[in-house]
Order: C-alpha cells, then sequence, then structure tokens
C-alpha cells in the first residue's frame, strides 16, 4: 500500500548523521543525496525520504504520529542505541516486550522531533 516516508527536517546534516546510523544497525544503506538535498533511503522495496520542508516554514514532529520500521529484538536494540548516540532521543519505555502484548518495542525522537518505532511480533 505504501510507496514511501517522508519527514521533515530543519538541519539535514544532524539528520543524516541520525539515519544513517539507524539504519545501518538493521543492515539498510546510507542516504543517496539528490539535487534538491533530500536524502532518499531505499531498502527492502520502500523509500524513506528526508527534506527540509517545500514551504519554508520549520520542520516539526507529527503530533501523535509514529513511524514504524519492522525488525528484530536484537535489531531493535542496536537501532536504539545508535539512535542515541546519533542525536536521537529516547521516548516511552526502554526497549523490551509490552507486557500483554505480542510486541517488542523501541521508540525514538530523531533531532527533528519526528516518533520512530522499532517493533517486531514476538508471540
Amino acid at each position: 500500500m505504501f510507496s514511501h516516508v517522508m519527514v521533515g527536517a530543519d538541519d539535514i546534516d544532524a539528520a543524516k548523521k541520525f539515519y544513517d546510523a539507524t539504519f545501518a544497525a538493521f543492515g539498510g544503506p546510507e542516504a543517496i543525496t539528490d539535487p534538491k538535498g533530500r536524502l532518499i533511503y531505499q531498502h527492502n522495496g520502500g523509500l524513506f525520504i528526508v527534506t527540509k520542508p517545500i514551504n519554508g516554514e520549520p520542520a516539526c514532529g507529527a503530533n501523535g504520529g509514529t513511524i514504524g520500521f519492522r525488525m528484530n529484538p536484537e535489531q531493535a536494540n542496536a537501532w536504539h542505541a545508535a539512535g542515541v548516540a546519533a542525536g536521537g532521543t529516547a521516548c516511552e519505555d526502554p526497549p523490551g516486550p509490552r507486557e500483554g502484548s505480542p510486541y517488542y518495542l523501541a521508540y525514538l525522537r530523531d533531532p527533528a522531533g519526528n516518533k520512530l518505532c522499532a517493533l517486531d511480533i514476538i508471540a
């Protein structure tokens, strides 16, 4: 159903540092920078794009929005650690299984405030 996800960032260099590190943690590539300066990550048939907002307004995280990436628990832990080390912020509970659910989850905010989640179904 989905072809791509695009998020905004005011500091493209900080975004590249963060996303290159977090994507590498689960086997993804470094960004390709297109002629407009957007970061493009292509992995497993999907595209994840980071851009300065086209309208010239400041970038901001979607209030209530979360972008999820499917990975196993070991990858999720590495992804979370790489994200914090590369300028992201841990949010919600620490990485791990969630009581009463079949999910292993890890949450981060990127340097622009976008909320991200690593998820695996473990039950």
